[in-house]
């Protein structure tokens, strides 16, 4: 698998193979599967079981595909004789367009067919996350600086999702994962510094618990949350009068039905915006305040609540935000594809509007 990983992070064509997933053996027995696929496939082998079908898999939008590799290994491990089958396939990470054909399988329609609404939800969800993750990071260089994207979805979904999620995001273009599961599949380690639960053991003193991180922690680069106490900018200062050179940057995560105590401190600045949670006027003020203090090293992640258009309303007006955490929104899942046997044995045979579409861009896949 190590040499897998690596050859897909050095951008050769070396797919994922099924020593990387760990699928659930209850698939072969069609635990998984719409029943009514089990039963087609039990038709077909008594009374048609000299078939041979093409089915290809496709969906509707302009999106980053991923999930290739996985329903690939998910048929050379489950179908029956998949050394005989013909597959064709785009790669993970391809950019496609609707209806582009991104899959086919050629052959007896009772050695893979059952395996078709599970190949649908792997590349469903798999190239929902890459996309959304894909234009959050477009987002995030909307100003003219590419801006560092964490994927820091471990509390928004189950999770046995983390490895493939992780995967999708990487192949989004996410530059880091949250959990050592989110890595798993590419060979990476997760990242992470501190949560408000550090803090909280140190009754809300920054200082303290960024000292603790230090001593136990002194290879890493130190990061401090400063929202605990609703006050980022004084608890910005206090860290960087402490640490100074050591610390390398501050996360904000106020809440969106919080407002900073710097607003309420100078409520004058009120009035023109919404001044709840993680906003542009904060940023702004944090780095002026660092600044003046002689702290231009210290970087600004913002996280909480983060989306693409939020994103792009920080970039639009250049909040000098050094890098996003984005959870919840890049786990929706909102492309959905679609398989259909399109030919049946050598000639076009389908339900209506659904065609069988080649596309000179899909490659072959090695047997396994």
């Amino acid at each position: 698998m190590e040499k897998e990983i690596s050859m897909k992070l050095n951008g050769k064509i070396d797919r994922l193979t099924n020593k990387t997933f760990k699928f659930d053996e209850r698939i072969k027995e069609g635990w998984f599967s719409a029943v009514y696929f089990l039963k087609t496939k039990e038709i077909a082998k008594e009374k048609k079981p000299n078939n041979e079908v093409v089915m290809q898999f496709f969906q509707k939008d302009n999106a980053v595909l991923c999930g290739t590799d996985e329903a690939i290994a998910l048929i050379h491990e489950f179908a029956d004789h998949p050394e005989s089958l013909e597959i064709y396939s785009l790669k993970d990470g391809d950019k496609i367009s609707p209806f582009e054909t991104v899959l086919t399988v050629k052959g007896p329609y009772q050695s893979f067919g059952y395996l078709e609404g599970i190949i649908d939800g792997i590349l469903a969800r798999r190239t929902s996350v890459a996309t959304n993750v894909y234009n959050v990071v477009k987002a995030g260089r909307s100003s003219g600086k590419q801006k560092p994207v964490i994927f820091m979805g471990d509390r928004d979904d189950h999770y046995t999702q983390q490895a493939g999620d992780g995967y999708a995001a990487f192949i989004g273009g996410s530059t880091a994962q949250a959990t050592h599961a989110m890595n798993e599949w590419w060979g990476k380690k997760g990242m992470g510094t501190m949560p408000h639960a550090l803090i909280q053991l140190f009754e809300g003193d920054i200082v303290e618990a960024a000292r603790a991180y230090r001593d136990v922690y002194p290879d890493d680069d130190l990061m401090v949350l400063v929202d605990y106490n609703n006050d980022v900018i004084n608890d910005s200062l206090k860290a960087a009068r402490e640490f100074k050179d050591e610390l390398k940057a501050v996360r904000l995560d106020t809440s969106n039905n919080m407002v900073d105590k710097y607003f309420l401190r100078n409520q004058h600045l009120m009035g023109s915006f919404d001044p709840r949670g993680v906003n542009p006027e904060l940023i702004f003020a944090l780095r002026q305040a660092l600044d003046e203090e002689g702290f231009n090293h210290i970087k600004i992640v913002a996280s909480g609540g983060f989306t693409e258009e939020k994103i792009r309303r920080f970039e639009k007006c250049n909040a000098p935000v050094d890098m996003y955490g984005v959870g919840r929104s890049l786990l929706e899942i909102n492309i959905g594809f679609t398989g259909d046997s399109v030919v049946l044995n050598g000639k076009p045979e389908s339900k209506f509007g659904r065609q069988y579409r080649p596309n000179p861009r899909l490659e072959r896949v090695n047997a396994p």
